[in-house]
């Protein structure tokens, strides 16, 4: 009877070998079996159903939140939408193989710079099931092989959902789920650097901080999504209200979603008691600095805490500042480097946001919301990363590839 560290250590050695094997398989190989594993999904439907029923029974007698079960809770709809995903991972561009740089040294050496798979990657995931599937096609696109943890609040769904695409034909152990849920498996998976080439956690902040101190390999993460907006003097007003309604209000519970909003003191008294009446129709708590409030007087104050706070509900912080500088020093200090943007009629302030804002995105004129694989045109993404390597922003496919120099020649020897 093996152990649980012994057993989350054979998953690795098997995710290694499995690896090799994929890095052989062709562009047209890997898509055909994303297809198949999209069928598998279809087939699937009535056990992952079942699966998931179980998980919604004993995340109601857990008193889980309405939220917490929303994203918890599949049906034939979302389902019938996992398979599609799939399905569109395969028609996506593989990048593996692509030649990234081609040169000739005068010895007559030829150098390629090619993309080849990561290897191995493991991921620790919360709440939704279908990061499951998507995860691992992902993954399995770009000839990686996958080690899944999921939460324990979704063990039956996305034990339900792997064995569904471990019926596609993928090489064996291509794609493991660990079956164990308590804290040791977290601590063992980012332990065994001797399998995993890379860990990526999605979740909350307590997760990937776990994740961080105890991983001995390389971490893609992102801790908070405290985005801002700064609507800049030449903005265009009725522009800067529609983009702020919409970042704040499109989907508030996401990374992407706006939570400091910062404007300009020249037209802080025409802007603002525009914009409120904008946000009060969506329900929308308002906190503000004292100039706000001496404009937007029944508002809540702003604390020191605010600025540095990611809500992921329907409350903004508001604060007027008086110089493109101050705002961006602003953002630098209290943000996390996730996606911020400027609204500006005025190219040569928009360019010197751009510059020196330090976030993985950084927009003109667009909402916060566009800060997403699909909407970046990736077709899929694995998350978003607020590091600086090897990943930054939406992580796509390529995100998902290392590269290689291969090196042909005739004979040439080092004098």
């Amino acid at each position: 009877m093996f152990t649980l560290r012994e057993t989350i250590h054979q998953m690795g050695k098997q995710a290694r070998k499995a690896a090799y094997q994929l890095a052989q398989l062709s562009s047209e190989e890997k898509n055909t079996i994303l297809r198949a594993m999209a069928s598998a999904i279809h087939e699937a439907t009535p056990d992952i159903l079942t699966a998931n029923a179980k998980d919604l029974a004993a995340g109601k007698e857990k008193g889980l939140a309405a939220a917490m079960l929303d994203r918890l809770m599949l049906d034939e709809k979302r389902i019938e939408a996992m398979a599609a995903g799939i399905d569109q991972v395969a028609t996506l561009p593989d990048p593996v193989g692509q030649i990234l740089e081609k040169w000739t040294r005068p010895n007559g050496i030829e150098i390629e710079q090619i993309r080849v798979p990561i290897g191995t990657i493991g991921i620790i995931y919360e709440s939704r099931p279908n990061v499951t599937a998507d995860a691992a096609v992902l993954c399995f696109k770009t000839g990686n092989a996958t080690i899944l943890r999921g939460g324990s609040e979704a063990i039956h769904s996305n034990l339900a959902i792997s064995a569904a695409l471990a019926k596609a034909g993928a090489p064996e152990h291509s794609i493991q789920l660990i079956p164990f849920t308590d804290r040791e498996s977290v601590a063992t998976l980012a332990d065994m650097d001797q399998w995993l080439d890379l860990i990526i956690p999605r979740g909350g902040k307590g997760l990937i901080e776990t994740v961080v101190s105890l991983a001995r390999m390389p971490v893609i993460k992102h801790y908070d999504g405290i985005c801002h907006l700064y609507a800049d003097q030449s903005a265009d007003l009725e522009m800067a209200v529609s983009l702020t309604v919409n970042a704040k209000t499109q989907k508030c519970g996401v990374c992407n979603a706006l939570e400091t909003l910062l404007v300009h003191r020249e037209i802080a008294r025409t802007f603002l008691p525009k914009l409120a009446s904008a946000l009060r129709a969506k329900n929308v708590e308002l906190r503000g600095c004292a100039e706000t409030l001496a404009i937007l007087a029944d508002i809540t104050p702003a604390t020191e805490e605010d600025w540095s706070t990611e809500y992921l509900d329907l409350i903004l912080s508001i604060k007027i500042v008086s110089s493109l500088e101050e705002a961006v020093s602003h953002i630098n200090q209290y943000g996390s480097h996730h996606t911020d943007t400027i609204v500006t009629e005025d190219p040569t302030t928009a360019e010197a946001f751009l510059r020196s804002v330090d976030s993985a995105c950084v927009f003109h004129n667009v909402s916060n919301r566009f800060a997403d694989g699909g909407e970046i045109g990736f077709g899929a993404e694995l998350g978003i990363s607020t590091d600086k390597l090897h990943a930054r922003g939406p992580m796509g496919l390529r995100e998902l590839t290392s590269y290689q120099y291969r090196v042909r020649g005739n004979g040439q020897v080092r004098g």
